[in-house]
């Protein structure tokens, strides 16, 4: 059975992989949209894969259907001319979020960093996945590993308008999406929480704080980009001291190395904590998610640093389900099962001097970036974006 085959029932939500299963989904997202489509996302390729999604929008608009697509202005700096042409010229929306090279937007740290499609305020794709070839893989090489969130239901209408107040206002993205509850016996409970901290939006980093410091029983954290800042270490140590048994999926194999040692840097005291550490070495990990106590799962952009705490706005899932967490969980477990170990035997025993003197330097080099890209330029020349 394909994905074509399959009838994507009203109220529902879903696991994405990266993949196949992400693009492909997103492909018949925009082929049966009828009235309005919203993209907003940090990367967007001109590669295979950006070209086959730009082919089913122009496809999409030639319906009449209506689209705005959002890049971030740094993350997407490459974005041909010559195609965002192309793209008005078929009737479609384009702009950036924050130009890199505008006076407009000289707070560097403040970045579109959430990838959410809508459809016809009644389907949702949100997630860490951009659209690039990388996050589908191929015959020689794994897709990055990743996931997003697939719903359908009334949450979409509310998501949607979310999209066009960032889309069309210049500033002051205000509005706060309430929990959607959905059929008789209440077994789901989803939540659409977003981070933008200029406009003192913290629902994601709050529920990560809040849901670590009273877990009872098992936390599993994937990271991509891991360096938490106080709040979070402190819930961590917090948790460990309760004797909760807490698990993180790491990078093994980074895009970004200097962070990778930045990330190991930070082992020793973890381990310190009891926390246990797995690295993914088979493909480059760009998740973002958590699952706390077999109930609470989140899922998105949100990278635990201060990055994403400070600088990016950032959007995740919340769903309250152990329905829904016993899914997510027996996939985390399948990657653990795949993943290096990291103990303090293996750790130490690896660690030379010149390794300690590259993770240390690493670790101040990338918290002092982000102190100057997220604290330090706060002020704009003109506060549009």
């Amino acid at each position: 059975m394909t994905n074509k085959d399959i009838q994507w029932p009203s109220d529902s939500i879903t696991l994405v992989y990266s993949g196949e299963d992400y693009f492909s989904r997103l492909e018949r997202i925009i082929s049966e949209s009828q009235f309005e489509i919203h993209i907003q996302i940090y990367l967007f390729e001109n590669d295979a894969v950006g070209k086959r999604i730009l082919s089913a929008l122009k496809e999409a608009a030639s319906r009449n259907v209506k689209i705005y697509l959002l890049l971030d202005g740094f993350g997407s700096f490459l974005f041909p001319d010559e195609t965002i042409r192309d793209l008005k010229q078929c009737g479609i929306n384009f702009r950036f979020f924050s130009p890199l090279l505008s006076m407009n937007s000289f707070y560097l740290g403040r970045r579109l960093h959430h990838k959410v499609i809508v459809s016809d305020a009644k389907t949702a794709l949100i997630g860490g996945i951009n659209i690039a070839d990388k996050y589908h893989g191929s015959k020689k090489e794994m897709a990055w590993l990743d996931y997003a969130i697939q719903i359908n239901g009334e949450i979409a209408s509310p998501l949607q308008e979310l999209c066009k107040t960032i889309y069309f206002k210049k500033r002051g993205f205000q509005k706060k999406i309430n929990p959607f509850i959905y059929n008789t016996a209440k077994k789901f409970c989803v939540n659409i929480l977003q981070n933008d901290w200029l406009n003192r939006k913290n629902e994601i980093c709050d529920a990560y704080v809040k849901y670590i410091r009273n877990a009872e029983n098992e936390i599993i954290i994937m990271g991509s980009y891991f360096l938490p800042g106080k709040k979070i270490i402190n819930a961590l140590k917090k948790a460990s001291q309760n004797k909760v048994k807490i698990k993180l999926i790491l990078t093994g194999k980074s895009d970004l190395p200097l962070t990778k040692l930045a990330t190991s840097y930070i082992y020793s005291k973890l381990l310190k904590y009891n926390i246990e550490i797995y690295e993914w070495e088979l493909s480059v990990l760009h998740g973002k998610a958590a699952v706390i106590d077999g109930r609470w799962t989140t899922i998105g952009s949100f990278n635990l640093n201060n990055l994403s705490s400070y600088g990016s706005i950032e959007m995740n899932v919340e769903i309250n389900s152990p329905e829904f967490s016993e899914i997510y969980l027996l996939e985390l477990n399948q990657i653990i099962g795949k993943c290096e170990k990291i103990t303090p035997e293996s750790f130490h025993f690896k660690s030379t001097l010149a390794s300690i003197f590259s993770r240390w330097l690493s670790y101040h080099i990338t918290r002092g970036i982000e102190i100057i890209i997220t604290y330090l330029p706060y002020k704009r020349f003109r506060n549009f974006y």
